[in-house]
């Protein structure tokens, strides 16, 4: 009491913390509360809801697909556990969720900007592969920078973005000569991807840009022009690219027990209807990339035939959820872009379930969101986040259709 006494006579005031950083602190803590909220009513709930179902049974899938392939890849010096894809696997997930709900915090053009950075970031990053990259099963695909980084697969949203982006310019001059510089974009990708070589993916790049292309207004005379070069451009590769010929040779003359086609054909349709169980199939002991290109057949095993129906409907009400959200937008970029994105991750998860009922030649492409992957599955997620990020609306606000018609595009 003495003390306290003296000093107030001394003219010294006890310290009370100011009440300005308090009340910034709560402003804070309120604004970001505030954006939550606005992110969870503007997102497509029912498009995140699709794509958590396809990760959460992705990562069952793995864990079902793991034994195989670490046993098979098990060496005398490193014995891999069973479960040792399904771990890594987790985790790629884990980060990959944190990067996907990143990406769908973006406002649309914020995310537009992020997509074209990224695109050009990766182009060169595919430049470097055939120099300094790493070698995997005769492909050079990755960069080792501390972790393995596999451009195309970043790639791929930054191009669906990229690509709406140049075409979406059409409504500010009709004269540019858009689909031209798109072309032009489209063919050194295609050009970078063969160069590892990845037939696969050029693919699907180039199915991309046909489909960006004639949503937009591809004239008649001009498509008939590009499936033309199409044509020509898989004749040119069937007898300049070897692998290419060879996979092609076994889809047609039916390839034999020993094909990876063949066997994944057999091990999808070894657990019938219902499946054998986890961890009980065989037939997945034989089957190469069990984890990531030929999962497929290891659900059909293990889980079923029903399971392996219910994926494809997923994706299914995937890509006709995001079709229908488009059905209201005013906005050509965001059409473009979301359609873009929508088409990669369907066609991936078409050509690989073609693949695995031998419907298709071998791609080397995994099943989206499902398989196993590091980088593709982060650049999956990434993906998505754009996806989630463009097709945001706000619920309250009235909109006109969007019109091709009214946007000059359609005669």
């Amino acid at each position: 009491m003495a003390s306290e006494i003296s000093g107030q006579s001394a003219g010294l005031t006890p310290f009370v913390p100011r009440a300005g950083v308090a009340s910034t602190n709560l402003r804070l803590r309120r604004n970001h509360r505030h954006e939550l909220i606005v992110w969870w009513r503007e997102i497509d709930r029912v498009l995140l809801f699709l794509v958590l179902s396809l990760m959460a049974l992705g990562a069952a899938a793995v864990a079902a697909a793991s034994p195989a392939s670490a046993r098979r890849l098990s060496t005398a010096a490193v014995n891999l556990d069973d479960l040792h894809f399904f771990a890594l696997h987790v985790r790629w997930q884990l980060l990959g969720l944190v990067v996907m709900f990143g990406a769908s915090t973006l406002s649309r053009e914020a995310a537009r900007r992020a997509g074209i950075v990224l695109g050009f970031a990766m182009i060169f990053a595919l430049m470097l592969v055939p120099v300094i990259g790493s070698e995997v099963n005769g492909a050079r695909r990755w960069l080792s920078l501390g972790v393995s980084l596999q451009p195309s697969e970043f790639l791929k949203p930054a191009y669906a973005i990229a690509i709406a982006w140049i075409l979406s310019w059409r409504l500010r001059d009709p004269n540019l000569p858009v689909i031209a510089i798109t072309a032009a974009l489209m063919v050194f990708v295609a050009g970078l991807l063969m160069l590892q070589p990845d037939f696969g993916s050029t693919v699907l790049f180039v199915g991309v840009w046909f489909v960006l292309v004639l949503l937009s207004g591809l004239p008649i005379n001009h498509i008939s022009i590009a499936g033309a070069a199409g044509i020509g451009a898989m004749v040119a590769t069937y007898f300049l690219y070897d692998n290419a010929r060879h996979r092609i040779d076994s889809f047609l003359g039916g390839g034999t027990a020993y094909d990876q086609v063949d066997l994944a054909s057999r091990t999808i349709t070894a657990g019938g209807w219902t499946g054998s169980g986890l961890w009980l199939g065989t037939r997945k002991l034989s089957l190469p990339e069990a984890h990531t290109d030929y999962i497929f057949s290891v659900i059909g095993e293990e889980f079923g035939l029903l399971v392996c129906a219910l994926i494809i409907l997923l994706y299914l009400a995937l890509v006709v959820r995001v079709l229908l959200r488009l059905v209201e937008e005013e906005d050509l970029f965001t059409v473009l872009a979301a359609t873009g994105l929508t088409a990669q991750l369907g066609g991936q998860a078409f050509i690989n379930i073609l693949v695995n009922l031998q419907l298709f030649p071998s791609k080397g492409m995994t099943l989206p969101l499902i398989s196993y992957g590091g980088s593709s599955t982060v650049a999956l997620c990434l993906g998505v986040g754009f996806l989630l990020a463009i097709t945001r609306r706000n619920p309250f606000l009235q909109r006109e259709r969007f019109s091709l018609r009214d946007a000059g595009v359609l005669k």
